[in-house]
C-alpha cells in the first residue's frame, strides 16, 4: 500500500534516486543543488511503499494565490498506479481552492497533465536556466 505524507524530510540522495528512477531531467549528480531545492521548497509531498520513497511532488507557493509545482516524479516501476495524481491531489488540498497550480511540463509529459485536470496555458513565458 502506498502512503503519502508532507511531514517526512528526505535527503538529497533519496531525492536524486527517485528523480533518476522517474526519468525526469534534473541535476541528480549535484547533491548540493538538490539539497538547496529541498530546503527552499514550500511544500514537499512524498509517496512511500513501506520505507521506500517512490514519488515526490515539490512546490513553491505563497499559499494564497499561486503554487508552482516544480517537480512531480514517480519511480517508473510505480507509474500508472495513480501515485502522481494522488500527490497532486494532496498538494491541491493543502493549497485550497483559491490557489492555482502552475507547472512546466516536459515534452514527454504533455499528454499526462490534462488527464489529472491541468488545463493547458498558452500565455506563459520563461527565461531558461543554463543547461546542467
Amino acid at each position: 500500500m502506498i502512503t503519502y505524507t508532507n511531514t517526512e524530510k528526505i535527503t538529497a540522495r533519496a531525492f536524486a534516486e527517485v528523480l533518476s528512477k522517474s526519468g525526469i531531467h534534473r541535476p541528480v549528480d549535484d547533491l548540493a543543488r538538490l539539497e538547496q531545492m529541498l530546503e527552499n521548497s514550500s511544500c514537499l509531498w512524498t509517496a512511500w511503499d513501506g520505507d521506500k520513497l517512490v514519488g515526490v511532488a515539490r512546490a513553491l507557493s505563497d499559499f494564497s494565490y499561486a503554487c508552482y509545482l516544480s517537480d512531480l516524479a514517480v519511480d517508473k516501476t510505480y507509474q500508472r498506479q495513480g501515485i502522481g495524481r494522488q500527490l497532486v491531489e494532496h498538494l491541491k488540498a493543502q493549497m485550497g481552492e483559491d490557489v492555482s497550480l502552475v507547472l512546466l511540463a516536459a515534452p514527454s509529459a504533455m499528454d499526462y497533465y490534462p488527464k489529472i485536470n491541468f488545463k493547458k496555458a498558452n500565455n506563459a513565458f520563461i527565461i531558461p536556466r543554463k543547461p546542467f
